[in-house]
């Protein structure tokens, strides 16, 4: 099957979507294939490449309503089953949400591949249009236009005019000089790019900076397994990247990003060493660290915190890409409460490619896309960060020691010699001296998961709860990081171990 990266919302988010019930509200049409094919990218927050595309239409107008992307998958022989299925999600999300769809408009986006011109692009994509079209006719949803997007042009699969439609395709209007591209820089709707793009702000190092991130996993690997799998060392190791995480955060913070993304991604990662990533990267495959570190996502520290997330996922090189998942899925995640939804179902998308089966994307991706508010979300967060300061501070407190007593005490007169024995003492302190209050056992309180993970079990590293200390590392040498490097400790452990969430 292709890649799990659909992104389906159910309600439209664009500027030609507004709801005509009120009365300022600015409509945009669109008439044409030309003008759906330039009000895509808008219509998305970016330019899809490699996707199949669906646009649910409501009601006489047409007005746009949930919206669908998968890539394109490559084995052909998936093509029939994945058109039922994207078709049924699209029309059950929308009759769930409120609304049957009355027609679906498609788009096919894909560049031409090596030696092949893209008028051969769209016949080879021909069959995979008509199996779409015929999956939501099945649906009593017609597709009332399916259009293919290739190489800077356009061609229709329902015109068979080639007046309006020419075999040798349309070309695409030039960015920013639509109608549409007016109404949604007035409405404050922003491209991104291609997804391309966007998906390349994760992708891994390659080169000798992936030979030395590599080193450094396996060093960290060989100190931190062993200890994550001590009962007293565990709570150690959290404590210690949440630490480490909190440096770097500032770090970041001190250095406001580039305007430009290569720039910016640049200079990002110049402020991280690689000790520091694999500490993190590692640490973050602990359930609880992860979930902790989740509860920075909102103010002026979230968007910090993007940074930071995209720059530990390009660090997750081969054979530790899986590791990405919990580095992605933040990213997501604090995309997602920023309110970009294009760049958290990206970041859930490729969490979910580096590692199918990570439930706390699965989970989150799944909200994202079927329009929860992410304030439900938040505010468990803030609940149990709440909760876990406060035992924390109830575990650290020191019960303060009882005042001796100050008042005479009279000597019971001597017993006579023919008095019983006395009785022994019943168990206690000494008199005079103030009994021991009973603290809480640190290991016999471990703090719970938040909410959206709290009845998923561990996948990978162990997790305990005994006291610890943060260590105090430092990032690389240069002017835009800080100097030296992490101290780290060397323990014997098996190199190039993983423990996953």
């Amino acid at each position: 099957m292709t890649q799990p990266d659909e992104s389906l919302s159910p309600s439209a988010s664009s500027a030609s979507s507004a709801s005509s019930s009120e009365p300022d509200a600015q409509l945009v049409s669109l008439r044409t294939a030309a003008e759906l094919a330039d009000a895509l990218p808008y219509l998305m927050g970016f330019q899809p490449t490699d996707s199949i595309v669906l646009l649910a239409l409501h009601g006489a107008r047409g007005r746009f309503g949930g919206r669908l992307r998968l890539g394109i998958p490559a084995n052909t022989d998936e093509w029939a089953d994945v058109s039922d299925q994207l078709a049924e999600t699209l029309v059950t999300s929308c009759t769930r949400h409120g609304t049957r769809p009355d027609g679906i408009v498609l788009y096919l986006c894909q560049e031409p591949r090596a030696g092949e011109t893209a008028v051969q692009a769209v016949e080879r994509l021909r069959p995979l249009a008509q199996s779409l079209r015929v999956a939501c006719g099945r649906l009593e949803v017609p597709v009332y236009e399916a259009l293919c997007l290739s190489d800077g042009r356009f061609w229709s699969y329902c015109c068979p005019d080639e007046r309006c439609c020419p075999a040798e395709g349309t070309p695409l209007a030039l960015p920013g000089t639509t109608v549409m591209a007016a109404a949604a820089t007035y409405a404050g709707i922003q491209v991104r790019g291609s997804l391309r793009d966007m998906e390349a702000r994760y992708a891994p190092f390659t080169g000798a900076r992936a030979v030395e991130q590599e080193t450094a996993f396996h060093e960290a690997a060989a100190d931190l397994i062993p200890r994550i799998l001590i009962r007293g060392e565990s709570e150690t190791v959290r404590r210690e990247t949440l630490a480490l995480i909190g440096l770097v955060r500032d770090r970041f913070q001190e250095t406001p990003a580039a305007p430009a993304r290569q720039e910016a991604d640049a200079r990002d990662d110049a402020l991280l060493s690689p000790d520091e990533a694999a500490t993190i990267v590692l640490g973050l495959q602990d359930r609880v660290t992860r979930d902790q570190a989740a509860e920075w996502m909102e103010g002026p520290t979230a968007p910090v915190m993007l940074r930071v997330w995209r720059a530990l996922a390009r660090r997750c090189v081969t054979p530790y890409g899986e590791h990405a998942a919990a580095p992605l899925t933040l990213a997501g995640w604090v995309a997602w409460s920023l309110g970009d939804h294009p760049e958290a179902r990206v970041a859930f998308g490729q969490a979910l490619h580096a590692d199918p089966d990570y439930l706390f994307a699965q989970l989150l991706h799944r909200a994202c896309n079927e329009g929860m508010d992410p304030e439900l979300l938040r505010r468990c967060l803030r609940q149990e960060g709440a909760a876990r300061k406060a035992r924390e501070a109830a575990r650290t407190a020191t019960p303060a020691l009882a005042a001796p007593d100050t008042c005479p005490v009279t000597a019971p007169a001597p017993a006579p010699r023919a008095a019983a024995p006395e009785a022994p003492a019943a168990d206690g302190p000494p008199a005079g001296v103030p009994e021991q209050l009973a603290l809480p056992d640190p290991a016999a309180d471990p703090t719970p998961a938040p909410a959206p993970t709290a009845d998923v079990p561990p996948q990978g590293a162990l997790a305990s709860t005994a006291p610890g200390g943060p260590r105090r590392p430092s990032g690389p040498a240069g002017a835009n990081g800080p100097a030296g490097k992490a101290a780290t400790r060397r323990r014997v452990g098996q190199r190039g171990a993983r423990g996953r969430r």
